[in-house]
């Protein structure tokens, strides 16, 4: 379904262009006659009045709390969509802004990621210069398009901190761009329209995140500075962020439908389809669903491989993750308690049961959920059981 509204929204405007193009029009004409006549903002307006399907797409749940969570999502994937495509659209003077952050969610963002992104011109040669600081992990990554196009985020380019020459204050600099370069470089191909910087934390509370800036380079100062926004720019960044609103909601609605055939299950997740949707390579991700009574709790063993970094959290149904600034809905690598000589056991419960290791569901009784591991040396099958709370303080 979501190709099919992609398809045909790309379609109408395809067949509105050539029939513009009969009458002798040039596509700025077209962009600045839909800007004057209200036809771009009214389209933007319908799109999203539009794009509410997605809450009545197949096992969605109905209830007035989660279609309440699933408004409110719309709203904020419009307020990252407009940030990004009108806002932050230049990739001649690209600026690395936060899209997903404490109250704008995505597809199971991580709640120990700071997300930074940039819009980049894969014909161009851009420059990143920065500082490492103290964040556990960095890693830098190009992709081809965006949500906005409807061809999800295929990588063209990735590259982390420990692959990087970085002195010792902290310093890098490093170059983006379709021609291999010497030092630190981080590759992009001509479709490349997308910088996405992961940075993760073990400990909010210890760590500070990298200082990072980006310029576009070999260029005139002209070439670098930002440019006039133009009718077509309008008109092309509201049917960009329309197109998000209407199609990356439909995606992982249908991720969550999905889930649904394994709920209170880890299974690993196809890493093509992760890397398709622009997931980082040195992941490995187990997406599913969850759902427990008010009288349950959800019982989670692993014992982690050697990894860099491994964390596990719960999201609502539509793949936001859970407020983890008030409520402890999530646990990694360094903040978990570990049993002597055994598995890590994590507790998904609706009240704090006095035990280690409790995820709190923050007034939830179903959703999504993830488990990820990076850099892992093999990858472990997660063990979920659901017990009765009663039956908590007889565990083994």
């Amino acid at each position: 379904m979501r190709k099919l509204v992609i398809s045909m929204l790309a379609l109408f405007r395809r067949v509105s262009l050539f029939i513009w193009k009969l009458r002798g029009k040039t596509e700025d004409d077209v962009s600045a006659q839909r800007v004057v006549s209200g036809q771009s903002w009214n389209e933007f307006c319908d799109t999203l009045k539009a794009a509410g399907a997605a809450l009545q797409f197949p096992a969605t749940p109905r209830d007035a709390f989660n279609q309440a969570e699933g408004y409110r999502y719309l709203s904020r994937i419009t307020r990252a969509g407009l940030m990004a495509f009108i806002e932050h659209a230049d990739p001649n003077a690209p600026v690395l802004h936060r899209v997903v952050n404490e109250t704008t969610k995505l597809g199971a963002d991580n709640p120990d990621n700071f997300y930074q992104t940039a819009a980049l011109n894969g014909n161009y040669e851009y420059r990143i210069t920065g500082h490492r600081n103290t964040i556990a992990y960095l890693s830098f990554g190009t992709q081809s398009g965006n949500y906005g196009q409807g061809g999800g985020l295929p990588p063209t380019g990735h590259i982390e901190a420990r692959q990087m020459d970085i002195g010792e204050d902290g310093y890098f600099e490093m170059i983006l761009s379709s021609k291999p370069q010497s030092g630190n470089w981080l590759p992009m191909t001509p479709e490349s329209g997308t910088l996405v910087v992961r940075q993760t934390f073990l400990d909010r509370n210890a760590e500070t995140p990298a200082e990072l800036h980006i310029e576009r380079i070999n260029c005139t100062e002209d070439e670098r500075r930002p440019s006039l926004l133009t009718p077509m720019q309008l008109d092309r960044g509201l049917q960009t962020v329309g197109t998000l609103v209407a199609g990356a909601p439909l995606l992982f609605a249908k991720w969550a439908r999905d889930f649904q055939q394994h709920s209170n299950q880890l299974p690993q997740f196809d890493p093509d389809v992760s890397l398709a949707a622009g997931g980082d390579p040195n992941i490995a991700y187990y997406h599913s669903h969850w759902a427990i009574a008010e009288d349950e709790v959800l019982l989670i063993e692993v014992t982690p491989p050697q990894c860099e970094y491994w964390n596990f959290q719960l999201s609502n149904y539509w793949m936001e993750s859970l407020d983890y600034r008030y409520h402890r809905i999530h646990t990694n690598k360094h903040l978990a308690q570990y049993q002597a000589g055994g598995p890590v056991r994590l507790i998904v419960a609706h009240r704090d049961p006095h035990l280690p290791n409790w995820i709190e569901t923050a007034g939830h009784c179903s959703g999504t959920m993830c488990f990820r591991w990076v850099k892992a040396v093999e990858h472990p099958q997660p063990t979920t059981r659901l017990v009765k709370w009663d039956e908590l303080q007889n565990l083994d």
